[in-house]
């Protein structure tokens, strides 16, 4: 799509191929690249179950007859674009006025609200929000990939209202929205039909300040569900995502949520200081994952301590939740992936009591997260479009050489160990961790900043 677009701009006629689905969110991406139009020619249906002779029949009889009038005939004008996310008028201008249901209504139809109920974000729910910090409250604070939308702190204010946060969670949004802001997290490409869903780790003070659960049932306790929330309304309000036209989940998505690090219960050094600042400090990590699934509980026996079990079976599961042949990329040109090991606190205990750090467990998982070459050679084969083999993707720099094996030989999954970020939550009662995969995206953390409460 991209090369297209950079075509285009010099001058170049170019057509992006998409299949059935994915023209509006190639018009999308288009435009937030610059191009207000975009030739495209579209191949009709999921061409990757076609028979051979149905996808020659297409391409032959559909597809080009559509490059060749793309390229022939007038430039398109702008098509699929995402509506805008704000009301008209001056920024603190009421958008709309009338009785709770028909406020409900109103934003619903213009795919403002999230399919739930929400608080309307009336203008002195704004303001409270806004006495939390010090910031202009018209000032830009970002401008949001793929819709290259403008967050300012009414704005975020506004969702967060939405969502039924507190207003001194304001600080928290703010960062939050630097975070998603950053190039390295990679916002404007998440809207792929894996299904990516961003969340966000809130850690230090903030946490008890905001009255956050870190505990049992973490997620949807306390003050994390609302934060949570807001954070899928910002990307959908403030980035511009919109299902099926460029947020393309083919089953959908859970309810984006939030976490918070059990501090008090960790053996190792809180999570925002491994990313680079005080230990006093309070952060939010924004990061993403396709999966969320069954939580192994985690023994030690007569044979195997506790912490053994734990490494063996984090390796494990390293290798069922992620999609492997995407994982295993390396290089400039490799696929973005992360892992969240969510570690409850007797786990973190048992790991640290045998002497392992944080960073020993990523390079323990880097070393023994391993499948059969031949399970990766139908992964990467038969589960994506290319249909590669492991020489191929050696040949393209994507895996090692050290990927030139035999079929039975078990190589390496993770790219690095660096791709794994470990956290301390959950039930402190309860032996059991958590791996979850996110692909496309990498972590950013931001520190939150207090303001005095005007």
């Amino acid at each position: 799509m991209r090369p297209a677009v950079e075509a285009e701009k010099l001058g170049i006629p170019g057509v992006v191929i998409t299949t059935t689905g994915f023209t509006n969110i190639a018009r999308t991406v288009a435009k937030a690249e610059g191009l207000a139009a975009l030739r495209v020619g579209e191949y009709p249906g999921a061409v990757g179950v076609h028979e051979e002779a149905l996808i020659e029949r297409n391409v032959e009889q559909v597809l080009f007859p559509r490059i060749v009038e793309a390229l022939t005939g007038p430039v398109p004008r702008s098509a699929g674009a995402t509506p805008a996310a704000t009301g008209a008028g001056r920024p603190a201008s009421i958008a709309f006025e009338g009785t709770w249901d028909e406020i409900q209504a109103h934003f619903r139809e213009r795919e403002w609200a999230d399919g739930h109920p929400f608080v309307p974000p009336t203008p002195g729910r704004i303001e409270a929000f806004l006495r939390h910090t010090d910031r202009d409250p018209d000032a830009a604070v970002a401008v949001l990939p793929p819709g290259n939308l403008t967050a300012t702190p009414r704005t975020i204010a506004a969702n967060g209202v939405m969502a039924g946060c507190p207003p001194q969670s304001m600080p928290v949004l703010i960062a939050l929205v630097e975070a998603l802001a950053d190039n390295r997290y990679n916002l404007a490409n998440i809207g792929s039909t894996w299904g990516v869903l961003p969340y966000v780790l809130v850690t230090g003070p903030a946490v008890q300040h905001l009255g956050m659960e870190s505990g049992a049932h973490l997620i949807s306790r306390g003050s994390n569900p609302a934060i949570g929330r807001a954070l899928g309304l910002i990307v959908r309000n403030l980035a511009g995502f919109r299902l099926g036209r460029n947020y393309m989940g083919t089953f959908g998505y859970p309810v984006n949520f939030a976490l918070a690090e059990n501090q008090a219960d960790s053996p190792w050094e809180p999570y925002h200081v491994e990313k680079g600042l005080g230990s006093g400090d309070s952060a939010v990590t924004v990061g993403a994952t396709v999966t969320w699934g069954w939580p192994p509980a985690i023994y030690g026996t007569a044979d195997k301590t506790a912490a053994q079990s734990a490494l063996e079976f984090l390796a494990l599961e390293c290798t069922k939740k992620p999609c492997l042949a995407r994982l295993a990329e390396r290089g400039p040109r490799a696929f973005r992936n992360m892992i969240t090991v969510l570690l409850a606190p007797p786990i973190a205990r048992s790991l640290a009591q045998a002497g392992y750090s944080r960073q020993d467990i990523r390079e323990y998982l880097y070393e023994h997260a391993r499948v059969p070459y031949r399970e990766l050679e139908f992964l990467l084969k038969y589960g994506h479009s290319e249909a590669f083999t492991i020489p191929d993707a050696i040949e393209r720099g994507l895996y090692p050489e050290a990927y030139r094996v035999g079929p039975d030989e078990r190589v390496r999954v993770l790219p690095s160990p660096d791709v794994v970020e470990i956290v301390v939550c959950g039930d402190p009662h309860r032996n059991r961790a958590m791996v979850l995969w996110g692909g496309y995206a990498n972590p950013v953390t931001r520190k939150v900043i207090v303001a005095q409460p005007r």
